[in-house]
């Protein structure tokens, strides 16, 4: 797991590897990741937007970037926390990816970014 903390805003992530399957052809190694969002700041915040950059050891950096995480746009409260769970697929064993996510602090009504860590994506299979 890794952990990292942005103006009172705490990521945690814990990456798993899935499996291997097909897909247009083609094999793909599918990762599924689970993020913790804590707020250990003293005032509550909205998460809006994320920013992700996946990087596939046999591919180009992917960018994704959109509204909330998996439909939801939490608000948290001081001491609060959410979790979600998402995934990717890559057409290699290893990969990583990080990012941030924009967020509303409620009490100033500013913007701000919240660093998501880079985590590593990596089948058990292909480490030496």
């Amino acid at each position: 797991m890794v952990s990292q903390i942005t103006r009172g805003i705490k990521i945690s992530v814990l990456t798993s590897f899935e499996g291997t399957y097909f897909k247009n052809h083609q094999l793909h190694f599918a990762f599924s990741y689970e993020i913790t969002i804590e707020n250990h700041s003293k005032d509550s915040v909205q998460l809006v937007t994320r920013h992700w950059e996946i990087f596939d050891a046999l591919n180009d950096v992917e960018i994704v970037d959109g509204e909330g995480v998996i439909g939801k746009k939490p608000v948290l409260k001081p001491g609060e926390k959410h979790t979600y769970s998402s995934g990717c697929l890559l057409s290699s064993p290893f990969g990583a990816m990080h990012g941030y996510f924009n967020m509303i602090n409620f009490t100033s009504t500013r913007n701000f970014r919240v660093t998501v860590p880079s985590f590593r994506l990596s089948a058990p299979f292909a480490l030496n």
